[in-house]
């Protein structure tokens, strides 16, 4: 009996619809076991964060986060397997995530432009995929395929190393390097082997894997790659980045190492993380209809009641002065109430080109708080779609204008600021805040009200105004200059350190 392409094409639309508003029981599971252990209060409130925003998803059935991601899959197909029509399996792919994207009861934001370099035009739903289809033996086909968002994607690393240089050592050095902004904690991939493009595509696979790593500790290592997962998790770990950068116990919740022959003189190593919007599913078809996915059940989930701290201070955006601003430090939760406005990467791109052409905006930026965020278009009753917060590094060459000529207040993103936008940041006397990357759904229920206000072709980059009540955010560099990005990791690291029993 032929397969059918209909049957391929709604398993690939049902899994990407489950995997946005579903979390897998392995990653609930490895995140609860963090949440549990840590002993830093500011990662601990962001973990728990993360946690009930990821059941109010799927309670909600609503995406996890904002980015609800660029479509990898990776589709084997068995040598026996006959179709019921002629056509690409890559085109049958894009078919199914175009249904997936345009959902009318659970739309998933589109975020896929083209071409690459130039004009970068948002094709509107979320294709082309990113497909790597290969023969294998057998009468079945294996789909894994996950959603990766940005933030995480933008921190993939690669080298190629000596054959006697230590693997462990270069991811070592190249994680404090990469921040926050892969929303921490998650997992992370490493690839060895083959060429780059092997490499690469061997850290991407792996991150498909369920979250084993206390298993593994269990039973022991069985070969070198088993070995080097074990010491990578035990040692970034140790590093003390933790949750969303802030210092902490846990920074990655479980690290995968996949590995294939190379050349004798080579040894090519990737890198890339999952972020803590972790999104991918595994499912198979027989030729006997379209793949199944179960929800997990309600008590997958811990009983957690997220409460903001007894120290958060209560912020009127329409009436806070510079006085309140300087009294803000590193570390101190505020809840944001009022009106702010949004903008993320083309919306900067724009007022700049509009500024320097000596254009008018279409809203006055000055005296406001401007949060980086694209939401996610809203359903029923909402204001607004999950609208969980964009990595504000990617805005920092436009810090000087936005801060100096536009006159804003203060930003609003998530992860840290570069040096010279701390200076700035010092310089004007502003304030730098993050929400917690990985809880847009539990983010929108503080939304009240939201309504576009300039670029409406921008679509979800386009300038909204949110009106917000009790909206949870951390200072991260305050109006001095002192970021938690830096201070929170170095006492934890330290504190780490002290407490490490000595062999």
């Amino acid at each position: 009996m032929p397969f059918e392409r209909a049957d391929f094409v709604r398993s690939i639309s049902d899994a990407l619809q489950f995997i946005a508003c579903y979390h897998s029981a392995d990653f609930v599971e490895a995140m609860n076991r963090a949440y549990e252990r840590e002993e830093s209060p500011a990662a601990k409130q962001a973990i728990a964060q993360i946690l009930i925003n990821s059941k109010l998803a799927a309670e909600g059935h609503r995406p996890i986060c904002q980015d609800t991601g660029i479509v990898v899959a990776f589709v084997e197909v068995g040598s026996q397997v006959r179709w019921d029509t002629d056509g690409s399996l890559e085109d049958w792919v894009n078919e199914g995530v175009r249904d997936a994207y345009l959902k009318s009861d659970n739309p998933l934001r589109a975020s896929i432009v083209s071409p690459a370099f130039g004009e970068r035009r948002n094709t509107h739903d979320n294709t082309p995929a990113v497909a790597h289809v290969r023969m294998v033996a057998g009468r079945k086909v294996r789909v894994s395929i996950a959603a990766k968002g940005a933030g995480s994607e933008n921190k993939s690393r690669f080298t190629t190393l000596n054959p006697s240089d230590s693997v462990a050592d270069w991811v070592l050095g190249e994680l404090p390097k990469m921040g926050a902004g892969w929303c921490p904690p998650g997992v992370i991939g490493i690839g060895m082997g083959g060429t780059a493009e092997k490499a690469m595509l061997l850290a991407k696979e792996s991150l498909m894997h369920p979250i084993d790593i206390q298993d593994l500790q269990k039973r022991g290592a069985k070969d070198a790659a088993e070995e080097l997962r074990l010491d990578l998790y035990e040692r970034i770990n140790q590093l003390g980045i933790g949750a969303q950068g802030l210092g902490g116990l846990t920074t990655v919740l479980d690290v995968k190492v996949s590995q294939y022959p190379t050349h004798a003189g080579s040894l090519p190593v990737a890198l890339i993380p999952n972020c803590a919007a972790t999104r991918h599913v595994h499912f198979e078809l027989e030729g006997k209809g379209p793949a199944e996915f179960t929800p997990p059940s309600a008590d997958s989930w811990p009983s957690i009641a997220w409460q903001p701290g007894a120290n958060s201070k209560s912020v009127n955006l329409q009436a806070v002065d510079a006085a309140e601003v300087a009294s803000w430090k590193p570390g101190d939760m505020l809840l944001l109430s009022g009106k702010l406005l949004t903008a993320r990467d083309a919306a900067h791109k724009r007022i700049a080109e509009m500024t320097a052409a000596g254009e008018k905006l279409p809203v006055d930026m000055r005296g406001r708080f401007i949060y980086y965020v694209g939401p996610v278009d809203a359903v029923r009753d909402e204001v607004t779609g999950p609208a969980g917060p964009t990595t504000a590094t990617r805005m920092d060459k436009f810090t000087e204008l936005m801060l100096g000529e536009i006159g804003i207040a203060g930003m609003i993103g998530k992860a840290e600021r570069g040096a010279d936008t701390i200076k700035r940041i010092r310089h004007h006397k502003s304030v730098y805040l993050i929400a917690v990357g990985g809880a847009a759904y539990l983010v929108a229920k503080a939304i009240r009200e939201a309504k576009v206000v300039g670029f409406e072709d921008l679509g979800m980059e386009a300038i909204h105004e949110f009106t917000v009540e009790d909206m949870p955010v951390t200072v991260a560099v305050d109006s001095r200059g002192d970021s938690i990005h830096e201070s929170g990791p170095k006492e934890w690291k330290t504190r780490i350190e002290v407490a490490a029993p000595v062999l």
